[in-house]
């Protein structure tokens, strides 16, 4: 075969190494305070159990329990294309999406959903004079789950670049089935990838006096992240009929093979030697032919992925709580993670998730800043700062060094005690990544940086019991990432110019019950 047809290497491949919890995907929405007014750095709560653990001490002596529930939908959206610059005169060629789903202009639309109507935590706080202790568990990093029933960009391009390679295949192989009619392909294809870190964190308070608190503990870290996917049924389009390539090419082989024989046979029949040359010649053309057809079938052939990753670490965690007047600052730092994850795997047909291989999957270190103001005995001011450290996290063939700088999240809102017995919040939080050109990011995980804004209401509904109810979203910014990669046709190299557009949503419904005893 003259022409080689494009390796299919199945892109489920293409993150592999981006599977990450924490830093870039980590869940500072651990309650239904934060939802509500997001910026609780700096505010005293049970909720500070995550987010200002120090700042508990300063609660009243007894027993603090905070349950909350969430409910989460999402959306993950990629617009990709695919140009062949060489093409250029061929539509078709020359943006190969245009033949299966993609827009005019040679963009294709891959979206991701996934819905969680329960995602639990809870935090629990014990208070004594001076010495408190804590406890709190929720999803604190990964990137949730998500769906794409028409698989990702990574699974396509390859497989939009065969009509064109089918075209160019020599006529002794395949005639002139693939030059016939419009060109088209078609392929079902099928992602689904959980990531979660789950975080149980015990700590202790020791309040050195009514205006500073500190605090120690650590993060029991469990990571679970599972990824099942297919490619199947890749098919393209001969003289208006979409025609399965592993079946075509098998049956040609066949054909081939059973010629190669038949000649063999002949060979074998005669005595007269010009003609058993001749005949062994046409054999072994065959023989070659069948060969080549047969590699081409393997590479369209079905694919699958099942493989789960498990991996565990601890967060060493200290803080620190200063009141004084109407003011109460705070600080916490949570310690990078060193830790891997480790295959599971039950089929790889991609070859790149062999069982029991190890890869490090650091989670980064975070340090946290907050302050809350009271203007008025029922009005406080809240803000917070988060700085991760992601780029000091260790990741798979180190892609942490393509992110150009570490993370940052600006964080502000406010209370309003509008009656004894009920508050009403709001806030907002702007988050910004270090995605440098794009390099770091990929089909099945990824984040932009974007704008968070919640509100809701705190309500008494007991004695020693206040409801928490909040709505929050996620505005996420586009961004856009171009690349350029090649391929051989041949001894031909073919240049690929490649654009993806990400963006997400998010929406958040919660609600919780804090009790006092």
């Amino acid at each position: 075969m003259r022409q080689k047809l494009l390796p299919l290497v199945f892109a489920l491949l293409a993150f592999s190494s981006s599977i990450k919890a924490g830093g870039l995907l980590t869940n500072t929405n651990q309650s239904i305070a934060f939802l509500r007014s997001l910026a609780r750095n700096g505010a005293i709560g049970i909720d500070g159990v995550y987010s200002n653990p120090a700042g508990v001490a300063f609660l009243p002596n007894g027993l603090h329990i905070s349950f909350n529930v969430q409910n989460v939908y999402q959306t993950r959206i990629i617009n990709s294309g695919l140009t062949i610059p060489e093409k250029e005169r061929t539509p078709y060629y020359h943006q190969p999406f245009k033949m299966n789903g993609g827009n005019k202009d040679g963009i294709k639309e891959f979206k991701g959903e996934a819905s969680a109507p329960i995602i639990p935590s809870f935090q629990i706080a014990k208070n004594y004079d001076k010495w408190g202790f804590q406890m709190g568990f929720g999803i604190v990093g990964g990137g949730g789950k998500a769906t794409f029933n028409g698989g990702l960009p990574s699974f396509e391009r390859q497989i939009a670049m065969l009509p064109s390679m089918l075209a160019s295949l020599p006529k002794e192989l395949v005639g002139d089935d693939f030059k016939k009619g419009e060109p088209g392909y078609n392929v079902n294809s099928y992602m689904h990838g959980q990531q979660y870190d789950f975080g149980l964190q015990l700590g202790a308070t020791y309040k050195i006096n009514e205006k500073l608190a500190i605090y120690g503990g650590a993060r029991f870290n469990y990571i679970y992240n599972k990824y099942e996917g297919n490619i199947v049924n890749i098919s393209a389009n001969n003289d208006g009929k979409m025609v399965n390539l592993y079946d075509y090419f098998g049956t040609k082989a066949n054909a081939m093979t059973q010629a190669a024989n038949q000649y063999k046979q002949m060979a074998e029949q005669t005595a007269d030697a010009t003609i058993k040359a001749k005949y062994e010649a046409a054999a072994k053309q065959y023989e070659a032919a069948a060969g080549k057809l047969n590699a081409a079938k393997e590479q369209v052939a079905d694919k699958y992925l099942d493989c789960t990753q498990y991996g565990w670490g601890i967060t060493p965690i200290i803080g620190i709580d200063y009141k004084t007047g109407r003011w109460n600052l705070a600080a916490r730092y949570e310690f990078t993670t060193k830790f891997n994850i480790e295959n599971k795997t039950k089929r790889d047909d991609t070859g790149q998730f062999q069982n029991g291989v190890n890869t490090p999957n650091d989670l980064p270190g975070l340090l946290s800043l907050g302050a809350q103001y009271e203007v008025l005995d029922n009005l406080r001011l809240l803000a917070g700062y988060h700085y991760y450290f992601d780029k000091d996290a260790r990741m798979a063939n180190n892609k942490q060094r393509l992110l150009s700088s570490n993370t940052r999240e600006y964080l502000a809102g406010v209370e309003w005690d509008i009656k004894p017995g009920i508050t009403v919040s709001m806030g907002g939080q702007r988050t910004q990544y270090g995605l440098g050109d794009g390099s770091y990011l990929s089909d099945l995980s990824f984040v932009t940086s974007s704008y968070s804004f919640g509100f809701g209401a705190k309500i008494k509904v007991a004695k020693n019991a206040h409801l928490n109810i909040a709505y929050f979203f996620t505005d996420y910014e586009k961004f856009n990432k171009t690349y350029e990669t090649s391929t051989k046709a041949g001894t031909k190299d073919i240049k690929i110019q490649n654009t993806d557009e990400f963006t997400r949503t998010n929406k958040v419904f919660g609600v919780g019950l804090d009790i006092d005893l």
